[in-house]
């Protein structure tokens, strides 16, 4: 929404121009060669409008197999959420099996972020400490997700609770949030530990370069501790996307996986979903149906 989005895998949205955002959908006619009627399609660059006229260059084609009919598990789950969870655990949060790492994801109710406290025990993790802003999705994490234990940032002190949660300190963090949670996590991260560095949104209207620098305190912290925080960018690792994809409808499948989304219906409730999900309204992915149904 800046007219400078600061990278280069985003356009700014155009003054009077259609909004455009991840979509899936089915293709009613098509005169490309790649693409038939009844094909199901997503983009990254989906208009947010009932019927489009699309170039098919920028569409993939998506097999609903993979996600038991639930097309909307593509934009999350099964989608660049889900890769970007496993990805950046993979690359960045070097978790080892049997090494009884505590792993701390802020964000944790996000679309993101309980996809990767997930993915964390899957591959290895012995405990998971999610950080989140209501007492119902603190709930949610501990009774269905899997977490170990939950955090409320908005109650309480943070750093005690944390202590309290992961006495053996922090290994790995999946950070979401960046600003003073992320300070506080770094602050009980142990020697050679690893930041995933998934998105800093407490920092996205302030004029700082990405990643944010870290108060000169915590800085010192990571410096001393050899703690690993690397800029991730999922579109970087596009050769892991197909075997990922795949990787994350079998978990999706046998049930290790649980997926959970905010639905709402209707176009002309874009807006207020919209605000909802950058107020924290939303337990899992923020989800808008335009039209038709999202599952076959």
């Amino acid at each position: 929404m800046n007219e400078d989005t600061g990278s280069d895998y985003i356009t700014p949205w155009q003054l009077s121009q259609v909004v455009d955002g991840g979509g899936v959908g089915i293709i009613e006619e098509s005169k490309h060669t790649n693409f038939m009627k009844g094909d199901f399609v997503t983009s990254f660059y989906w208009p947010w409008q009932t019927k489009v006229i699309l170039d098919g260059n920028i569409l993939e084609k998506v097999d609903p197999q993979l996600v038991d009919g639930h097309l909307s598990y593509f934009l999350g789950a099964i989608g660049m959420p889900g890769l970007t969870s496993l990805i950046g655990v993979q690359e960045k949060g070097h978790i080892t099996a049997g090494s009884n790492q505590t792993m701390v994801v802020s964000g944790a109710a996000g679309a993101c972020g309980s996809l990767a406290g997930q993915i964390g025990r899957l591959l290895g993790c012995s405990r998971v400490v999610g950080i989140c802003g209501t007492p119902e999705k603190c709930l949610f994490l501990t009774s269905e997700l899997g977490f170990d234990a939950a955090i409320n940032y908005k109650e309480g002190n943070v750093a005690e609770q944390l202590h309290k949660l992961c006495p053996a300190g922090v290994d790995v963090y999946f950070d979401n949030v960046g600003g003073d949670i992320s300070d506080t996590v770094i602050s009980q991260m142990n020697q050679n530990s690893h930041i995933i560095l998934c998105g800093q949104i407490s920092q996205y209207n302030k004029d700082v370069p990405y990643p944010p620098p870290l108060p000169p305190a915590i800085e010192a912290i990571q410096k001393e501790r050899n703690i690993t925080r690397e800029r991730f960018l999922v579109l970087n690792y596009k050769d892991k996307f197909e075997f990922g994809i795949l990787q994350l409808s079998q978990w999706f499948k046998e049930g290790k996986l649980k997926i959970k989304e905010t639905m709402i219906n209707g176009l002309e409730n874009m807006g207020a979903a919209f605000q909802s999900m950058m107020t924290g309204g939303n337990i899992g992915k923020q989800i808008v149906c335009i039209s038709g149904d999202t599952s076959l």
